[in-house]
């Protein structure tokens, strides 16, 4: 979809007409209401890279060409029932320029500093969208990640943080996606997860409470075991975690299917597994996932 010429423009544009941004963002077609008619959003992530995530299963690298990922969110952005995107500021931008984002619900991604791998990789600082930023150019929320590791002492510090950005996306009328995982800090640095029911319930339960209000809070959680009772901790809407489809993508659609029945659960944020299919098909995976969350909101909840 991003041929050479539409490609050749969104760089000159970037070099000769920066000023095109704002106007774009100012002039773009916003959603209203932002959920549909469901009651469920399906929204897709590109907020990877810029935590140095360029990894797709086996493949290091897949997300490192911006081209070929711009291609990919073209693709899945033209499905009628996908309903937007989450993104750092450079994508998002981008998609605004290439026109993309016209009835579509816009995200953007806060808390980027825990880099994968790092020795600070639970130091989730604020490093991509402020509120001020995203009530500026007109996007209809923010996205933050709080990882709860008793072993990190910086965990309290990302959670003021979350429940600072929660305050302000709700003061301004906005949304805050809360992206929740019960986390440990390594010994050699990075970071591991802890998906055990009992470690993610304790998570919920934390990540729900910040903040001054949680009217406008969303929380984005992993497919887990005993998923219902992860997700009974909370009467905050919850929007899956894609993640990283690994070697069993059939799997991950398998674990949605099933989530997607509980009450709490009102729809998908999925990245790496629909963007990057093992066998290429960006437009067949984004509609297989399409196809799971229509059928779940016609079945009694």
């Amino acid at each position: 979809m991003l041929d050479d010429d539409r490609y050749a423009e969104l760089l000159e544009t970037r070099v000769w007409h920066p000023e095109a941004i704002a106007e774009a963002a100012a002039t773009r077609a916003h959603r209203l209401p932002l959920v549909g008619e469901r009651g469920t959003l399906f929204l897709v992530a590109a907020d990877h890279t810029a935590r140095g995530i360029m990894g797709v299963g086996a493949r290091p690298a897949a997300m490192a060409d911006r081209r070929e990922l711009l291609d990919r969110l073209l693709t899945a952005l033209s499905h009628p029932e996908v309903d937007g995107v989450v993104a750092t500021a450079d994508v998002l931008e981008d998609l605004l320029l290439l026109g993309a984002l016209d009835h579509r619900v816009a995200i953007g991604s806060m808390n980027r500093g825990g880099l994968a791998g790092a020795v600070f990789e639970l130091d989730d600082r604020r490093t991509g969208w402020t509120v001020d930023g995203i009530r500026a150019a007109g996007l209809d929320g923010g996205k933050l990640l709080l990882r709860v590791a008793d072993g990190d002492p910086g965990t309290v510090a990302t959670m003021v943080a979350c429940a600072d950005a929660i305050d302000g996306l709700a003061g301004a009328g906005l949304m805050a996606v809360l992206e929740v995982l019960a986390a440990r800090p390594l010994p050699r640095g990075g970071a591991e997860h802890d998906l055990a029911p009992d470690a993610m319930v304790r998570a919920v339960t934390v990540a729900a409470g910040l903040g001054s209000t949680s009217a406008r809070t969303w929380l984005k959680l992993p497919v887990t075991e005993e998923m219902e009772r992860v997700a009974a901790a909370t009467t905050l809407p919850v929007l899956l975690l894609g993640g990283d489809p690994g070697r069993e993508p059939g799997r991950t659609f398998t674990a949605w299917k099933q989530a997607l029945a509980l009450p709490q659960v009102r729809g998908l944020v999925a990245g790496r597994s629909l963007l990057y299919p093992d066998d290429g098909d960006v437009a067949a995976a984004v509609d297989a996932a399409a196809r799971l969350l229509a059928t779940s909101t016609e079945a009694p909840r």
